[in-house]
């Protein structure tokens, strides 16, 4: 206790604290992104199967079949993506309280606190670039929309 009885050791402890915690609300503004994707494209997923009962035409079938398929496709992307996200955040809690536990037990952290924060750097990245693809697959979906919409208009 006595490493963080002085209130200037204190204060610096909570600086040094204080970029993760800012990247730990970045990570977590992504994260409302993500699952917010993912619920407005499991609905999308819903109104398509409910569609596909309804289709006697093999054609627009196989079109409303593969529209499903590039949805499922996107709700693992997004699933994977905040999962990699999650982790990211976590790690950068652990972090966190990487910083004051060794501040307060008087331990040599550096070693560890490096390697979670590139972990949480590269969960970010991974989370990041599965985004990237989802919203590649997205416009696929529109895509494959147009068609199914212009084989309806047949």
């Amino acid at each position: 206790m006595e490493s963080l009885s002085h209130l200037s050791e204190l204060s610096h402890l909570i600086q040094l604290a204080v970029a993760p915690v800012f990247l730990l609300a970045g990570v977590a503004g992504f994260l409302n992104v993500i699952t917010g994707r993912l619920g407005r494209i499991v609905d999308r997923h819903r109104v398509v199967q409910r569609r596909s009962l309804s289709i006697k035409d093999p054609e627009i079938l196989a079109l409303n079949d593969r529209e499903l398929q590039v949805l499922l496709r996107r709700i693992r992307l997004n699933n994977w993506s905040i999962g990699f996200c999650t982790l990211s955040g976590l790690l950068i809690c652990v972090v966190v309280v990487t910083l004051f536990a060794g501040s307060y037990w008087s331990i040599a952290v550096v070693g560890g606190i490096v390697i979670l924060f590139v972990l949480a750097m590269l969960s970010l990245i991974v989370a990041l670039l599965l985004f990237i693809r989802e919203t590649h697959l997205a416009t696929q979906t529109l895509r494959v929309a147009t068609e199914h919409l212009d084989a309806e208009g047949r």
